[in-house]
């Protein structure tokens, strides 16, 4: 778990680099391509950008997951990182590609990301790597580790992204190096990989069942299943109104804060320790007098709250009524708050759909449920990044967001029936 864990955090620190400027420098790009006046199309292509990364996941996690049934974790992981290293290095060539070649990067752009998605939909594997180590009781205990990677990613990726940001030349230029650290810490992950990570799940033998690439015989077999269709269907409600957040926030920081690029990267990494804090301790701590349901409800509430605390700090900037420095001040609480909920929610849920699965098919369930979270990350940067450029005062992704949380709490029961 150790070993999985350490793979987990430097191969995300990539992801957790190029995130917070992604919507910024596609629209660098963008913009010389679309007439003036289209800020509206601008949105939904930056959306699309952002939302090719999950597609990929959600086509290609059951897959994953089903051949690590039968051919053992690690040489999917391997397989995943491998890709993570080339991507992440085209994704740095095609951002520091000059503006008159905007059609061209834009479209390398493109190429990264979905090559990028289809290596990180693995870490549903990662997850099975998660369930094969512990009992059911401690599942969710393992799961939050899971979350706490993606934490210390989303902290010291966006720390050393401003690194990037405060010794290149240029923008344009800090935005390829970031592209090119991240390949280069992947490529440290797959070292440590190889060299330390062993098999979790010794390998069923034989040929692979002869079924489809994409086969749905999965997804019937988790949203048939009465005890964890429920789970799966409010972690993608939930993914989607976070999805629809995390895909505007860095837009917000520069509307709302005035922040450029290399100042976005502190907001992100605050994002990234209250991730940290939460899933490594105050959760793990919470989970042993707590169920996964009773988690799970605190988590819609209290992210519910967050997000529309970021709706009330878009009006406060709007009509003029707070300065910097108080906008400042109400951001950083609000976002704490939105996190902590996601943080509560997201390993409540991945441990409830691994209890409730049988040991031979975990990596293949487990992938359903990343899966549906991969499509929520679709939808959720899609409805955000449009509805942020419908008005003015950018609320109404956030109201979204809040009031598709809120619609959750009726499932709660038939979780708990489950």
């Amino acid at each position: 778990m150790i070993i999985v864990f350490f793979v987990v955090v430097v191969d995300l620190l990539g992801f957790g680099i190029v995130l917070p400027i992604l919507p910024v420098t596609g629209k660098e790009y963008i913009g010389p391509l679309l007439p003036e006046g289209s800020e509206k199309a601008q949105g939904a292509v930056i959306g699309l950008l952002l939302a090719c990364f999950s597609a990929m996941q959600f086509l290609f996690a059951p897959m994953w997951g089903r051949i690590s049934d039968r051919v053992g974790r690690r040489p999917i992981l391997l397989v995943g990182l491998i890709g993570s290293v080339v991507f992440y290095a085209l994704f740095g060539f095609a951002a520091g590609m000059p503006a008159e070649q905007a059609t061209l990067a834009l479209a390398l752009m493109f190429a990264a990301r979905i090559g990028a998605g289809l290596a990180g939909a693995t870490i549903a594997t990662a997850q099975a790597v998660i369930a094969d180590c512990t009992p059911p009781e401690r599942r969710k205990h393992g799961m939050a580790m899971i979350g706490a990677a993606f934490g210390i990613a989303f902290t010291f990726g966006p720390m050393l992204g401003a690194f990037a940001m405060y010794v290149a030349p240029d923008g344009r230029a800090a935005t390829s190096y970031t592209g090119y650290l991240s390949s280069v810490l992947s490529a440290v992950a797959l070292l440590l990989a190889v060299a330390l990570l062993p098999e979790t799940r010794k390998p069923a033998g034989g040929p692979l069942p002869t079924r489809r690439l994409f086969d749905l015989s999965a997804w019937r077999s988790a949203l048939g299943n009465a005890a964890i269709a429920p789970v799966i269907l409010t972690f993608f409600l939930a993914t989607i109104g976070f999805g629809a957040f995390e895909s505007t926030l860095a837009l917000l920081i520069k509307d709302v804060l005035g922040f450029n690029k290399d100042k976005a990267y502190w907001i992100f990494a605050y994002v990234g320790s209250v991730l940290v804090l939460t899933q490594g301790f105050l959760y793990r701590r919470l989970a042993k007098t707590l169920n996964e349901v009773v988690l799970m409800t605190v988590g819609i509430i209290t992210m519910s709250v967050g997000v529309i605390g970021l709706a009330g700090v878009n009006l406060l900037k709007s009509t003029d009524l707070a300065g910097d420095g108080i906008l400042l001040a109400t951001i950083l609480p609000v976002l704490t708050i939105a996190v902590i909920g996601f943080a509560f929610l997201t390993p409540s849920a991945q441990a409830l759909v691994s209890r409730r699965t049988s040991a031979d098919k975990q990596g293949e369930i487990l992938g359903v449920n990343q899966s549906a979270s991969a499509l929520a990350r679709i939808v959720g940067p899609i409805f955000g990044n449009t509805l942020y450029s419908l008005t003015d005062t950018h609320m109404l992704p956030y109201l979204f967001g809040a009031g598709l949380l809120l619609l959750m709490l009726p499932l709660i029961p038939r979780v708990r029936r489950g």
